[in-house]
């Protein structure tokens, strides 16, 4: 079999899936119908805020799959694991449309959905990174930037259905037809051969010389948890806003439900953009000097974010669209990353223990947002402690300069 064409294919069918998975991203059009859904039919005074918990549990659950279901794909293939996932990721949306309570919601879509995608997440990106050694970076932008892509072209699609309809039927039709898309695309998968390498490529000595080390080795190593936290660090911000991006654009700017839908696809298509160039830019200058660079944007985009108020929107889509290419970068960055620190044979068991830092800040953006915001009333505050995680990622970057000098 001709692999240098098949990967390819293969990498076309794992962005199919992972455009259906990464509607997560659009949660916060999800919540802010649902929440209005909940309060007409059950007279619940329920806010987007609210639901907040139920994105939160999605994220954080997704590492306990992606290291489970990354140990199976490692050893028999990425059909199985993902099928999986997408049958549980499809199911829980089509159960969220029978919710009549958070607590409902928290287990279809929260639980089932969210571990549902850590499973069919980890294996899309470890595979597509595994048959791409010439160009880790750079797919694992692409990867990732179509998992965001989705909320670029979802929130206005949901708010159209939702208009028509309502809430929990916007839920079960998009859940079905990602079960069917993700199913079709299993068809396509393979697994990599051991030891492949693309015709004409010649690994650099660095790659060559690269440990393909377990997850209970990679762990005894510290330069590990420098980068567990540096991935938290950076990641912090992007869960921070995306969790509550519809909530702040009409809260802060002022703006309609549709508009704040846009304002949402703005910020998603900035975060796929980030992926990818710096997915590009990071095979170019090195994946740590990308990540410090990302770091450095993002505070100036939080800025902007703080001082943004009624009717600046020109400052507001400054401040999303910043930390949007800001936390793609780190997103799309750390598959490569991962692979290039600890080899690429167990990835996808080791980027799914390093996505506990993804997951950590998947906890704590949307917590302290929402948290801030309730004994403030406003979220400035949650700009401000964003830039010190930022300016704590950048002090993390140097240490690891520092430990691979050595």
């Amino acid at each position: 079999m001709n692999w240098d064409k098949k990967r390819w294919v293969i990498l076309t069918a794992a962005c199919l899936v992972n455009l259906c998975l990464g509607s997560i991203y659009a949660w916060s059009v999800f919540a802010s119908s649902m929440a209005e859904y909940f309060s007409s039919t059950s007279g619940q005074n329920i806010t987007s805020g609210d639901l907040a918990i139920v994105y939160t549990i999605a994220n954080a659950v997704g590492p306990v799959t992606m290291i489970s279901g990354g140990a199976v794909n490692d050893r028999l293939g990425p059909k199985k694991v993902i099928a999986l996932g997408g049958i549980m990721f499809g199911g829980g949306m089509i159960l969220s449309g029978f919710a009549g309570s958070v607590a409902f919601l928290i287990v279809s879509y929260g639980l089932i959905a969210g571990l549902g995608l850590g499973m069919a997440y980890g294996a899309t990106i470890s595979t597509s990174v595994k048959y791409f050694p010439d160009k880790r970076g750079f797919i694992g932008g692409v990867t990732t930037a179509v998992y965001g892509m989705s909320s670029v072209i979802l929130p206005p699609v949901v708010t159209v259905i939702v208009n028509r309809y309502n809430a929990a039927f916007a839920f079960k039709v998009i859940g079905a037809a990602f079960l069917v898309i993700i199913l079709v695309s299993t068809c396509f998968l393979e697994q990599c051969p051991q030891g492949y390498v693309p015709a004409g490529y010649t690994p650099p000595a660095a790659q060559k010389g690269a440990a393909d080390l377990d997850w209970k080795e990679m762990i005894k190593t510290p330069v590990f948890y420098v980068m567990l936290l540096l991935l938290t660090s950076g990641a912090f911000s992007g869960m921070m806003v995306i969790s509550q991006a519809s909530a702040m654009a009409q809260g802060m700017i002022g703006m309609t439900a549709i508009a704040a839908s846009g304002a949402v696809s703005v910020l998603a298509l900035f975060n796929a953009l980030g992926r990818i160039a710096a997915g590009y830019l990071s095979d170019k200058i090195g994946r740590i000097y990308t990540l410090m660079a990302a770091c450095m944007l993002c505070i100036a985009g939080m800025l902007c974010l703080y001082a943004s108020a009624e009717g600046q929107q020109a400052l507001f889509y400054a401040g999303i669209c910043i930390v949007g290419v800001s936390f793609g970068s780190f997103m799309g960055v750390y598959p490569g990353f991962t692979a290039d620190q600890f080899g690429a044979r167990n990835n996808s068991v080791n980027y799914g223990i390093m996505f506990i830092g993804f997951a950590l800040a998947g906890y704590f953006g949307p917590q302290i947002m929402r948290s801030v915001y309730a004994s403030t009333g406003a979220y400035q505050n949650a700009f401000l402690i964003a830039c010190g995680l930022n300016a704590a990622g950048i002090v993390l970057a140097v240490v690891y300069r520092g430990m691979k000098k050595k």
